[in-house]
């Protein structure tokens, strides 16, 4: 998700003891999710509690954090649905949390519990990298990271029995992964791929990339959509443009605008995942909604759509109503059946 409902209200949680005084004039501040300073140091207000990696016994999935990378502090967590009965059965989601690539943690309630539900639900593994975020670590880190947690992947496949990781490892079909995630989460799901298909000197297997999973894809550009203009969002949305704007200066590379094409791809880049069957999800009264039909056209016949009528930007982890959950078992169904054919 590219954002988050939120009171402004809700006091800051500062790193360290230091008065925010200290640190002069503030840069970019969307107002109760980040707030950034002339020299460098980032607050965020911890908005969405941050969990352990324990499942309820009744959902019946098993879910441990792993470390991927101790330089960068890449770690993972895994969900293991505990029907899994046959070796080497299951398809794995390589799945990235949303946060406009400046907030949000795998550890967040909101996805855990998400993610807990997709891998009961759908009978599948997940992996759920936690990423680093800008603006201290500005775009490529989060593509390179999700470039990273393959790697660690290939690696654990290669190893076998021998992996400390065959709890999960076991059961997974290295031939079926799926890139997967939520706004910013799906543009680094969709960016890793044109990685993927862009650079024929890096090999995946034994990986077999078999698509990619794009909920409510964060992109941009300059131009603004007809959504983008005439939305009307109510006052807590979970993404307003102005919100949006500023999650692209914050992560974009210095002196670059929204058509880069991180934010809004060109042909050229559309190009390298053309092959790649993809399913888009896209909210009814989401800014993003026209966008994110424009990316659907442009993927062109490997990619397919589903509009979720009635509910906004990241519903299926921010939103209560009964309205967004039963849009939520629908998008999980739609998941599943993408991901088993």
């Amino acid at each position: 998700m590219a954002a988050i409902s939120l009171d402004p209200t809700l006091s800051l949680q500062r790193i360290g003891n230091d008065s925010p005084h200290r640190h002069r004039a503030v840069i970019e501040e969307i107002e109760g999710l980040i707030r950034v300073y002339e020299d460098g140091h980032v607050e965020r207000p911890q908005i969405v509690p941050c969990v352990t990696s324990a499942v309820s016994l009744e959902l019946g999935v098993t879910s441990r954090d792993m470390v991927i990378d101790k330089f960068t502090n890449i770690w993972a967590r895994f969900y293991v649905p505990a029907a899994a009965s046959s070796h080497g059965s299951l398809p794995l989601l390589v799945y990235f949390h949303g946060g406009g690539f400046c907030i949000g943690s795998a550890a967040w309630s909101c996805y855990h519990e998400f993610l807990a539900s997709l891998s009961a639900k759908a009978g599948c593994l997940i992996m759920s990298v936690n990423y680093r975020l800008a603006p201290e670590n500005p775009l490529p880190a989060a593509y390179e990271d999700g470039l990273t947690a393959l790697i660690w992947l290939k690696q654990q496949s290669l190893r076998g029995s021998s992996s400390d990781q065959y709890w999960w490892s076991s059961l997974c079909n290295f031939s079926k992964i799926f890139l997967a995630g939520d706004s910013a989460g799906a543009n680094i799901a969709h960016n890793v791929a044109v990685r993927l298909g862009s650079n024929n000197a890096m090999s995946s297997k034994p990986l077999s990339l078999k698509g990619t999973i794009l909920i409510q894809p964060f992109f941009g550009g300059e131009a603004r959509t007809h959504s983008e203009n005439y939305m009307v969002q109510p006052p807590r949305s979970a993404l307003s443009l102005a919100a949006s704007d500023a999650y692209w200066r914050l992560a974009l590379p210095a002196g670059a605008n929204r058509d880069h094409p991180w934010c809004n791809p060109s042909c050229k880049e559309l190009k390298a995942v053309k092959h790649l069957p993809a399913m888009v999800c896209i909210s009814e009264t989401d800014i993003l909604k026209d966008r994110n039909m424009e990316l659907c056209r442009a993927l062109g016949k490997n990619s397919e759509y589903v509009v979720y009528k009635g509910v906004g930007h990241a519903f299926q982890v921010l939103s209560r109503t009964q309205l967004s959950q039963i849009r939520t078992l629908e998008m999980v169904a739609h998941i599943k059946a993408f991901i088993t054919r």
